[in-house]
This record gives C-alpha cells, structure tokens and sequence, in this order.
C-alpha cells in the first residue's frame, strides 16, 4: 500500500524537479520577475512563477494515480483555474480586487461539482448539518479562500512557504493513511512531491520564487484536499487537521489583520510585520527564521496527528498549550507592532 502513495510522491517531486529550471528561463522571457523594494528581503531581480512546476509536477502525479471521478476532476478543474490566476498575476500584478475574484471563481468550481462542507461533528454525537444556501456554500468558499491566502502571506524568505506546506502535507498525508483515506493521502502525496522537487531551487539562496501560482495553488489545494475529505468520510478531522497543520502561517495572518486593523491601515496593504520579519530584526538570518518556523511547523504537524488519534481532552490541551504559547511569543517580539 505504500507504493500507492510513494508513486505520486516520486513521480511529482522528479518532475517538478526536472521542470523548475525550464520555469525560470519561462519567467524571465515572459517578466514574470520580482523586483527588490524595501519591504522585501531579496536584494536582486528573482524569477517568479516555480508554482508553475508545482502545479504541473502534481497535475501529472494526480492523473497518473487516481481514477478521474466526477469530485477529482472538479478539484484538478478548480486547481488549474486558481493556477492561471497565480500566472497572471506573476506576470500583470493583478489588483487584489481582481485576484480575490479569481480565488472565489476557483471555489465555487469546488461548490459547483459538490464539494463542499456539508455538515460538521457534534461533540456530543451525531452530525450539525448545514444549511446549504446560508452556511455550506458561503463557509466552502471562505475556507478555500481563507486557506488560499495564509500560505500566500506566509511567502516572505526563501524556502519558508514550500517548506511549511510540504511539512503540512505530510502531516495531511500520515492523517489519510492512519485513517484509510486513499484519495486524501495519493492528492496529498502529488502536491508534497511537487512541493519537495521545487524546494531545491527555492531554499535559501534561492534561485527562483514559487510567486503566487505557487503559494495560492498550494493553499487551495490543501483547502480543496481538506473539504473533499470532510465530504467523503464525514468526520471534521478531515478539516481540522490541515488548519492546525498550517497553523503558523494562520496565526500569523490573524495578527498581520489585528495588525493592520489597529494602525489604520489597508487590510490587505503589505508590510514588514510578519512573524519572519521579526525574526530576522532580531538577527537571526535568512536560514535561522526558516528553520526555527519550519521546526514550529512540525510540532504543529505533530499535535495535529496526536489530535487525529486521540480525539479527546487530552490532544486538545497540546494542541491548545502549542498553539498559545506560539501566539504568546510571537506577540513578545511585537508582531502587533507597526514597526
């Protein structure tokens, strides 16, 4: 059974590792280019648009390993769709209106082919089933999006977004396979193999940027991968264990909105006070902040799969105890700050 999630895997991380340097040459001949400016770390012109061999890489994975059912092909329909608006915006620097509207188009395709949450578990037995035109198809929309933009933010140093979302992936994929989710675990693998052959060439000092083709097709596959699974096993493991997963780069979106609110400023607008932002003005350098938030990541990754097998008291008292004291030492460093 292992092979039947290790052939993605391989298969997506050989061709997304083959493909990435073809990509490069793609984005400087087309200007998909990321301009160094004073809010941002790199101190050179980098090509964008790695999220391309991503995308491909797990395109290929995907096809070649699941039966392509009505739920598939709307998740690989959905996933292009969110693909092409990251390219153009590597491209075009699409307005953050225009870029929003894409990402709903790209959920409502999930909707569109059912796939959406439809009911949640009550703690106390049974199910709490959703509304479909009031809460199940607004909810869908906003988890996708929600997700889709968390690992978008989260793009600021080299390697930090690919290799927080592969550890995610993978904690999705030992979730799927504790549990005998095949189709969760074999998408899973595709996206983690794409994500591995990529992070090659995006680790510090990176030679290219996944831009957002890459950070926002990986936050709405997660998504996509996540909703499909409370879909199909009706249990709401299947979203949580994701969103604690990537519980970093959630937290950290939080405070940049609680940031920005509280400073009068635009909630979308850029700025320097991400969590990686900090770390770095506290003299850690490029590969220290990633590797402090990637080791986060897994802790995370790892209270996610105890909560997964216990679902009791206990895994939610780690995951709560992890979870408050990243928020309490992120808040020591001033990431409600403005400066």
């Amino acid at each position: 059974m292992l092979s039947a999630y290790g052939f993605p895997f391989l298969l997506a991380a050989l061709v997304s590792y083959i493909l990435t340097p073809y990509i490069k040459t793609l984005a400087f001949k087309i200007g998909a280019i990321d301009k160094p400016d004073n809010r941002k770390v790199h101190k050179k012109i980098m090509p964008r648009l790695g999220g391309l061999a991503i995308y491909i890489a797990f395109m290929i994975a995907a096809v070649a390993s699941l039966e392509l059912t009505k739920d598939i092909v709307g998740i690989l329909l959905g996933g292009s769709v969110i693909a092409i608006v990251g390219v153009l915006d590597d491209k075009y620097q699409l307005p953050a209106k225009v870029k929003l509207l894409g990402q709903i188009f790209a959920a409502c395709v999930l909707v569109a082919f059912d796939i959406r949450i439809e009911w949640l578990n009550n703690p106390f037995g049974g199910y709490f089933y959703l509304n479909e035109w009031f809460i199940s198809i607004p909810l869908t929309i906003f988890w996708v999006i929600s997700f889709t933009n968390v690992v978008n933010l989260i793009d600021g140093l080299d390697g930090l977004a690919a290799g927080v979302s592969a550890i995610a992936s993978m904690t999705v994929i030992l979730v799927a396979v504790q549990m005998g989710y095949y189709h969760i675990a074999v998408m899973t693998a595709a996206l983690a193999g794409g994500i591995i052959g990529f992070i090659r060439y995006n680790f510090n000092p990176a030679t290219i940027f996944m831009g957002d083709t890459g950070s926002m097709f990986i936050g709405y596959m997660l998504a996509a991968i996540s909703v499909y699974g409370a879909v199909k096993t009706a249990a709401t493991v299947a979203l949580i264990v994701p969103a604690i997963a990537l519980g970093l780069p959630i937290m950290d979106t939080a405070f940049a909105i609680m940031r920005r609110y509280s400073n009068g400023r635009p909630i979308f607008q850029p700025d320097k006070g991400h969590l990686h932002h900090r770390l770095l003005a506290m003299g850690m350098n490029q590969k220290q902040a990633v590797l402090l938030m990637y080791a986060i990541t897994a802790v995370l990754g790892i209270a996610a799969v105890l909560w997964a097998e216990f679902d009791g008291f206990y895994a939610a008292l780690i995951i709560a105890v992890i979870i408050t004291a990243v928020a309490v030492g992120a808040k020591k460093i001033g990431i409600l700050n403005d400066r």
